[in-house]
């Protein structure tokens, strides 16, 4: 090769040593674009390594001078799990988005069939991933409540679970864009819907609990529809949701969008998808608007206001 030395570029090592140097390194790697054909581990051994995550950080900070940021320091972990998952379903809705494309330009060619064919499996492998993440989550929010007696709440987005979709936490932003589009029936569950709102500073959790009960036996596919709180009524109704494995759906009000009168908007929002009742604890003016309009509406009333707080 002396006489092409001119032209050809000094190279320290061939294209092949360089992709076996790569292999002996870190072993094979997917690209970017194509699945991972590796198995997921199971869900027993993905639960097992989060909860070994969570007894050694509360085994390592508990009684030190690090104790105060235990509580963050779990929130954030399962946070890291949640916004995993996010990204993934990101990434899910781009992978339909392009199959959508290529089914539209199908031209009966080879290329163009191998193509949907890849992005087809790059979106069941996305789902996989997904899957295991929430899994995940999900173990991680437990060991979270264990750890420090209050449930995880996401800051942002929803709550899913694709794989067990018994008890879940949906925004109600999610909530309602999903209402137009078809194709996204696990954002809208099955059930008759019962809304439930009540004051901050409400916090008689057995009447609360008791008159959910009388409910949920008369409706048991009900689905809760609550202000999503972080205290008082509202927050105790998410609890019994949790623990009775009932679906719910949380309506926060949206402060930037419509300033002091979010509660409002969010009120209407809840009459919105026509719930069959709603329950209506002790509270403030908030509560009594939800009142007024669930009964111009026709909407069964359970009024428990003349109970009072504890």
């Amino acid at each position: 090769m002396r006489e092409h030395d001119a032209i050809e570029p000094h190279h320290h090592s061939s294209s092949t040593d360089h992709i076996v140097s790569q292999l002996q390194l870190y072993g094979w790697r997917p690209s970017a674009d194509e699945a991972d054909p590796r198995a997921i581990p199971e869900d027993n051994v993905l639960a097992g390594v989060v909860t070994d995550i969570f007894d050694a950080l509360a085994s390592s900070l508990a009684d030190t001078a690090l104790d105060a940021d235990l509580g963050e320091l779990l929130w954030s972990s399962v946070s890291t799990f949640h916004r995993a998952a996010a990204r993934l379903e990101r990434q899910l809705d781009d992978n339909e988005q392009n199959q959508r494309r290529l089914q539209q330009e199908q031209d009966g060619s080879e290329v163009k069939s191998v193509e949907l064919e890849n992005l087809v499996t790059t979106g069941q492998f996305l789902s996989a991933r997904r899957d295991a993440l929430e899994l995940m989550r999900d173990q991680a929010a437990e060991r979270y409540e264990h750890q420090t007696g209050s449930a995880w709440r996401p800051r942002a987005g929803s709550m899913l679970n694709r794989k067990t979709m018994t008890a879940s936490l949906i925004d109600s932003r999610d909530f309602l864009a999903a209402r137009h589009r078809a194709e996204t029936e696990l954002l809208l569950p099955a059930g008759p819907k019962v809304a439930l709102t009540g004051g901050m500073d409400f916090n008689d959790y057995q009447f609360v609990w008791d008159v959910l009960d009388k409910v949920h036996a008369k409706h048991p596919d009900m689905v809760l529809i609550h202000g999503k709180s972080p205290k008082g009524a509202e927050f105790i109704a998410g609890k019994w949701a949790d623990t009775r494995k009932v679906q719910q759906i949380g309506f926060a009000p949206d402060w930037t969008r419509h300033g002091k009168s979010a509660p409002f908007k969010r009120n209407d929002a809840m009459l919105d998808i026509l719930p069959i009742g709603v329950i209506v604890f002790p509270g403030t003016g908030i509560q009594d608007n939800l009142a007024d309009k669930a009964r111009k509406f026709g909407i069964k009333l359970f009024d428990c206001r003349k109970r009072g707080g504890a």
